[in-house]
């Protein structure tokens, strides 16, 4: 049975490969050929058009592709009361590939602003969705991201001497956030967390404790933090989470399956519902959805990659379908491309036409599973 409410039986995870007129607007903003409000007036032609292009689709959820963002996280954790944007170093270290050299640093009191720009992105979206007669979804990163990649050394002292203060706040900052989403008109949003499976990869537990911090309890950390900030939705509120291994210019971070933190993940935290990423041998079996209680959560299973332009076969979909069911029931499953096509701006590996081909798969393969 197709699903009414978000997330759907063929969904998408939020980002989308930026169109030429973004790019290029963007880069003559850089170089000061054009004002900030010219290139929100190309943002938003381009956002309309690519809401009704994902109807068009026959997806029954749209977002703005993130077209308004650089990066899929900094730009919304910048934005917040007590953060700032600089510049380490060093980049953020994918396969074979470094990103540039921007991070976000705690340097004051953590709040979330009545300003936020995304909110007006937001409202932007909303009205394209109610013309296009779909369901808008917003994506923010979750809260554990702003802790777990710079840990203590990202977080000023100074302001933060006890590290359960900035978890106290954090945890306050992102519940009044979901507030000011619903305030204006959100009901379908999503966290986006690579922290879940960064807590799966020895790799990446070991670098933590090299910087002299406690890996082990950080699942529960997290966990109590998303559920005090979610505690307070309405009803008629979705709240996801998608979980990655990275994602930039098709490349990734981190491997190893569910298993270390399914368990918290699935049963721990009260999210509506979980996007994981399924499309290599990096993320595992299907096990660890054992884990996921009978009832109203769902698991939308990402077997379509968003890495790479080969188009998957259907058959072959529906055969993963079918293993994760082992595990979860049918009527608690869903499928998507294991994550948006353009964590950044650079975008990843393939065409347009290739990541629209991709999202048709989703939905005529979710057709075929759950009806029409």
């Amino acid at each position: 049975m197709q699903r009414t409410r978000a997330p759907f039986r063929a969904d998408e995870v939020g980002s989308l490969l930026r169109p030429p007129k973004i790019k290029e607007a963007r880069a003559r903003r850089e170089k000061g050929e054009i004002s900030a409000d010219d290139l929100r007036k190309v943002e938003d032609m381009e956002i309309e058009k690519i809401v009704h292009k994902q109807a068009s689709v026959g997806l029954k959820l749209a977002t703005d592709g993130e077209f308004r963002r650089s990066w899929w996280h900094f730009d919304f954790l910048s934005q917040l009361t007590g953060c700032e944007l600089f510049h380490p170093d060093e980049g953020i270290q994918f396969a074979g590939i470094q990103t540039r050299h921007e991070a976000v640093r705690v340097i004051g009191k953590l709040d979330f602003p009545d300003d936020h720009p995304m909110l007006a992105h937001f409202k932007f979206l909303k009205k394209q969705c109610d013309v296009a007669h779909v369901t808008p979804k917003m994506t923010i990163p979750s809260p554990a991201v702003l802790h777990f990649r710079g840990g203590r050394k990202s977080i000023s002292k100074e302001v933060y001497p006890d590290i359960e203060g900035l978890f106290e706040d954090l945890a306050k900052t992102y519940r009044k956030a979901v507030k000011a989403f619903y305030d204006a008109g959100c009901r379908y949003l999503q966290f986006d967390d690579t922290v879940w499976a960064y807590l799966c990869s020895q790799d990446e537990l070991n670098k933590v404790r090299a910087r002299g911090e406690d890996a082990d309890n950080l699942q529960q950390i997290y966990a109590r933090i998303i559920n005090y900030a979610i505690a307070e939705r309405p009803a008629d509120m979705v709240i996801t989470t998608h979980v990655c291994r990275g994602n930039f210019r098709s490349t990734w971070i981190s491997s190893g399956g569910y298993e270390p933190v399914a368990e918290t993940m699935l049963a721990g935290t009260n999210y509506d519902g979980y996007f994981l990423e399924y499309d290599s041998e990096r993320a595992g079996g299907f096990e660890p959805l054992r884990y996921l209680p009978r009832g109203n959560k769902i698991v939308v299973v990402g077997v379509i990659t968003s890495k790479s332009g080969t188009l998957e076969k259907k058959d072959d979909i529906k055969r993963r379908l079918e293993e994760a069911s082992k595990y979860a029931p049918l009527e608690q499953l869903a499928v998507s491309p294991q994550c948006g096509f353009a964590s950044t701006e650079e975008g990843n590996i393939l065409t347009e036409e290739e990541q629209w081909a991709k999202l048709k798969l989703a939905v005529d393969v979710a057709k075929e599973v759950w009806g029409r």
